[in-house]
């Protein structure tokens, strides 16, 4: 079921999905949610099988990436979503997943935005979780922190050159998978930091994905 922020001045729209570890309902995709809606995205989120039927392992694969699609679909005949640009991604499994479904082709998608990609599990930087991205043709969004244990800023920086031209990097410096920085190091607040990050993702979407 979707849940939708919509915004009365929207020129974009975004269908987001959640991590692993929390549903639509964490304070990390309500907090982004209602930020986006606020900067002129009306966002959609949802939960995955596994999450609604009350399980904490996800499902496989082809599951969730069955359930993506169907989400796609929903809300594209949703009526906040009407004559909207539509891009997808999410938060770490839930944009690896979208990008898995857009590497296989999927219409009306006008780019994606992955916060924080799952590129390796932490401490097996060689079990890497990138070989169908150079597939994907839309404009694409990496939101990375330097110091992601799933794969830093650095790695997606290095990995860019193989993906199509529309893929660009915003760097959270001193940030982990969860973008927390440490105030001593990075020289600025926690609000501060997620305020760069929303307003980056904003920027994305308003430029049709061309920075």
């Amino acid at each position: 079921m979707l849940s939708v922020y919509p915004s009365d001045r929207a020129v974009s729209a975004l269908v987001l999905a959640h991590g692993a570890g929390g549903g639509q309902q964490s304070r990390f995709m309500v907090e982004a949610a209602r930020e986006f809606a606020a900067r002129g995205i009306t966002v959609a989120t949802f939960d995955f099988p596994y999450v609604t039927a009350g399980r904490s392992v996800p499902d496989k694969p082809a599951v969730l990436e069955a359930h993506w699609r169907q989400v796609i679909g929903e809300a594209k005949e949703h009526p906040a979503f009407a004559r909207l640009p539509m891009y997808i991604g999410g938060k770490s499994m839930g944009g690896r997943i979208a990008s898995q479904v857009a590497a296989q082709g999927v219409d009306g998608i006008a780019g994606l935005v992955y916060l924080g990609y799952p590129l390796h599990p932490p401490g097996r930087p060689h079990q890497r979780r990138d070989g169908h991205l150079p597939s994907i043709r839309e404009p694409m969004l990496f939101v990375q922190g330097s110091r992601d244990q799933f794969g830093t800023a650095d790695e997606i920086r290095e990995l860019l050159s193989r993906l199509n031209p529309s893929a660009h990097l915003f760097e959270v410096q001193d940030g982990d998978h969860s973008f927390k920085v440490r105030v001593s190091i990075a020289g600025k607040r926690q609000d501060a930091v997620m305020t760069e990050i929303f307003d980056r993702v904003e920027a994305f979407i308003r430029s049709g994905g061309r920075s």
